[in-house]
């Protein structure tokens, strides 16, 4: 059981366009595959018919399989790099104080034996 549907937004987790993402076009549940818009993209060579008199090489989205693809969140996924930024800083910040104070007491220690 698929749930997608057409016109929700996916992100790709797999394959040559990992990370992007795009809205649904066209679901095939028999298959287990959907056509995301901009996405998988393959050139289809045309030959010349009546409507078409040249041939031609046309881009067209190829079907991905669906668990290749997961829904994307817009508001989950814009608040967590913030989040993550600000605890790598604060995890920096306690770091260099550790630091700071340890070199503090050693050379005040170094003072301390000097003057006697």
């Amino acid at each position: 059981m698929m749930k997608i549907k057409v016109g929700d937004n996916v992100k790709v987790l797999a394959g040559k366009d990992r990370g992007k993402e795009g809205k649904i076009i066209k679901i095939d549940r028999k298959n287990n595959k959907v056509v995301v818009e901009g996405i998988n993209m393959v050139k289809k060579h045309m030959k010349p018919n009546r409507m078409n008199n040249v041939g031609s090489i046309v881009d067209i989205e190829a079907p991905i399989h669906v668990s290749n693809v997961k829904l994307a969140e817009a508001k989950k996924a814009a608040k967590a790099p913030k989040a993550e930024k600000v605890v790598k800083e604060a995890k920096a910040e306690t770091k260099t104080t550790k630091k700071a104070t340890t070199t503090k007491t050693k050379t005040a220690e170094k003072a301390k034996k000097a003057s006697k």
